[in-house]
């Protein structure tokens, strides 16, 4: 059950009453200032390969708190080399400082003032609204009977943007308990909201009118989803990363244990670290919080699905693809999925990205636009390169491409498959599958065959094994890395049949499954399961193409539905809408949020014009145009065999309503009745598209009916097939 933030009556010194027993706060020693290094760096940027160090003096901890002893920790060397962060060296009997839970926003005329509220410190971030100039204060300002500032509780600072005349600040207006972490609670951003510090009145016309084309920018900033935070846990490492590094590292500021390619908001926090505001330091990753409970042969098992986008390559489906120069592919995500029952902790990660070598997919209008293959000679130097970095990372790696073999995806999986040659060892392997020659659109157990060319892979390098005790029983040594074309919809069906493959063998490990039980023998968990992958699958997709996966009927129910289908046609039209006429904007404002996007104001530039009402008009009738001509060539594209659509029209009309069925006949280009010699039955499909039913017409559909029950009957026929494959993929 979600806890929504917004419900919680924020007292001081007291912890929120609606929030599980494993988010309470507890009161720490706070006395001073945080620790902080005399010579702070910042993170260097993602596409930069070199670690700039600058030296660094710690503080003493026994100066500030009396029989408390400094300490270096052995493994500061090499936290700084793994993660790539200049470290601050904070001893392990120094507890570093607890991040703000809630805050007190206070909008005065000159000046935003945060007020903890949670008992963690009496001093209040006082921000400029007219230079974003930051600094903490004693006590709030004063209010004359003139001074009605307004007042709202948030959760947190995500970070600030600095644009060419004024400072922005991301603050989380609303939040949603979704789970725990390793013990702590874990929280879902559901509120946004950007707070403008640029009210300098000596800005020029024109610089306030390139800031307010920002604006669009700020806005779809706003609508960022799939954010999760906790103020208590490192959400951007692994189980067993984490457990590798122990206590020592644990003992560092949250930011500072945050693996920079997965930190969302690295960027809008370096403000506040330039500011040393440690409390304010909240990480955030994008990605996807899912977990279940269930119960079984009396044992209680918990399973959680993390899913952690990589922020080297972020953007969105057709405008990111492929991989850059440095070898950090698009759509990266690594999937950590986690087991506990009896004590035991398992967990298993597996990784998605896009075919790591250069190539694009320029939209044009058109409903799938051609692949390009970019600077063919350096494809080799770009994937050796980013499998280089997975093999640090995970270890071994098998590479399953899940990508046509004809057209342009077969291309793409040539020019893949060449490159990848000269690498393959013992540690890296490849393994092709064609998904949807060998399993179509309805036979997605024929994966199995897919599993029989890994499963000594995933055997051999194992999965991460915690005892009852908290000793180390397994390791897992290598990874596999899922691709298709946009490394979604075939993708996560993949990945889920691997995790179940995995939790099996895991929850056999420790009892709880007998050596021949499965997930499937236990329909309670098994739905839950389903269900938990279904939603994972979702939201990656979302944050990447803008709508739900496709393929995630069966994914979510174990078999392809006609709702399913249908839901699938509607998605694919919605992501052809998106790409063409909104993704743009979208992908300038994750360039914006991830420093990737420089904005520079000259004196002599023009002021953009805004597009007014009559433009925005009339580029919506042009996209809806653009769209009715697309389904105009799906129409087209679908007059073949119409008396197996015809089929399929009446059984839908049958089973789901008339109006599925007119959408089929549509689509299926069934309008007029000429295409049938039978005279019978093109009675029966305008009666669905008139929405008028004779009594000949009911007789035909039950003749149909009789010699064919099931809907997946008739999508098993080729032509179907290929007639879907062409509207969906």
């Amino acid at each position: 059950m979600s806890n929504r933030g917004s419900d919680i009556v924020a007292l001081p010194n007291a912890p929120p009453p609606s929030l599980p027993p494993d988010a309470i706060i507890s009161p720490v020693w706070v006395s001073s200032p945080p620790l902080v290094p005399s010579a702070l760096s910042t993170a260097p940027r993602a596409h930069t390969a070199e670690v700039i160090r600058l030296p660094i003096q710690i503080p003493s901890c026994s100066a500030r708190r009396p029989g408390i002893q400094s300490s270096l920790p052995l493994a500061v060397l090499f936290l700084d080399l793994y993660f790539r962060y200049p470290t601050m060296d904070v001893p392990s009997n120094c507890p570093s400082p607890k991040l703000h839970t809630r805050l007190r926003l206070w909008e005065f005329a000159d000046r935003y003032v945060f007020e903890p509220v949670d008992g963690l410190a009496d001093l209040l971030l006082s921000v400029s609204r007219v230079n974003g100039s930051m600094n903490l204060i004693e006590e709030l300002p004063q209010r004359g009977s003139s001074t009605n500032p307004k007042v709202q509780i948030v959760f947190g600072v995500i970070g600030v943007l600095k644009l060419a005349v004024g400072t922005y600040l991301l603050v989380i207006t609303d939040r949603d308990c979704v789970g725990s972490y390793l013990g702590h609670a874990v929280f879902k951003v559901t509120g946004l909201r950007v707070l403008p510090c640029n009210s300098s009145p000596s800005a020029s016309a024109e610089q306030k009118n390139v800031d307010t084309e920002f604006s669009e920018l700020l806005d779809a900033a706003e609508r960022t989803i799939g954010l999760y935070f906790s103020y208590d846990s490192n959400l951007t490492v692994t189980s067993q990363r984490l457990h590798e590094l122990g206590d020592e590292f644990k003992s560092l500021p949250l930011w500072r244990q945050a693996e920079p390619r997965f930190l969302w908001n690295g960027y809008l926090l370096e403000p506040l670290i330039e500011n040393k505001l440690h409390q304010y330091l909240l990480p955030v990753i994008q990605g996807s919080f899912q977990s279940i409970h269930a119960e079984v042969r009396s044992e209680k098992v918990n399973v959680t699905l993390i899913a952690r986008r990589c922020t080297r390559r972020i953007g969105t489906r057709m405008w990111r693809r492929g991989a850059d120069p440095e070898g950090y592919a698009a759509n990266f995500v690594e999937s950590e999925q986690i087991m506990q029952s009896k004590g035991f902790t398992a967990s298993y990660v597996q990784i998605r990205g896009s075919m790591p070598f250069l190539w694009e997919q320029i939209v044009d209008l058109t409903y799938k636009p051609s692949f390009h293959v970019v600077r063919v000679e350096e494809a080799r130097r770009v994937l050796e390169r980013h499998f280089h970095d997975l093999q640090k990372k995970y270890g071994a790696v098998v590479a399953i491409d899940l990508v046509n073999t004809h057209g342009g995806e077969g291309r793409l999986y040539d020019r893949y498959a060449k490159s990848i040659e000269p690498i393959l060892s013992e540690d890296i392997r490849f393994v092709h599958f064609d998904f949807h020659k060998i399993c179509g659109h309805i036979h997605f157990e024929r994966l199995s065959q897919l599993y029989d060319q890994i499963e000594d892979y995933l055997k051999k390098h194992k999965y991460f094994l915690l005892s009852d005790k908290g000793e180390k029983i397994e390791q897992q040594t290598g990874t596999a890395r899922t691709n298709c074309v946009d490394c979604l919809d075939r993708t996560n069906v993949t990945q889920s049949m691997i995790g179940r493959k995995l939790l099996e063998s895991q929850l056999q490990r420790i009892g709880v499954f007998g050596a021949n039980d499965t997930v499937s023998n236990f329909p309670d968990f098994d739905a839950n399961y389903k269900v938990l992958w279904a939603n994972h699958g979702d939201a990656i997709s979302t944050q990447y193409s803008g709508t739900p996966a496709l393929k995630g009927d069966f994914v979510r129910y174990g078999k392809r539905t006609t709702q399913g289908i249908l839901n699938d046609l509607w998605n694919a039209l919605a992501r052809y809408y998106l790409n063409n006429f909104a993704d743009g904007t979208k992908q300038d404002a994750m360039d914006l949020l991830q420093g990737h996007y420089i904005s520079s104001v000259s004196r002599d530039m023009a002021a953009p014009v805004k597009a007014g009402l009559l433009e925005n008009y009339a580029s919506f009738r042009l996209a809806f145009a653009l769209i009715l001509v697309a389904v105009m060539f799906m129409i087209m594209s679908l007059r073949q065999d119409v008396a197996k659509c015809g089929q399929l029209a009446t059984l839908m009309t049958l089973q789901h309503g008339m109006i599925p069925a007119t959408w089929c006949c549509h689509l299926c280009g069934l309008v007029f009745a000429s295409a049938y010699r039978d005279m019978s039955k093109p009675m029966a499909v305008c009666s669905a598209i008139d929405h008028v039913f004779t009594s000949h017409a009911i007789d035909r559909c039950r003749e149909i009916v009789s010699t064919s029950r099931e809907l997946d009957s008739l999508l098993q026929h080729q032509f179907c097939e290929d007639s879907i494959h062409f509207i969906l993929f």
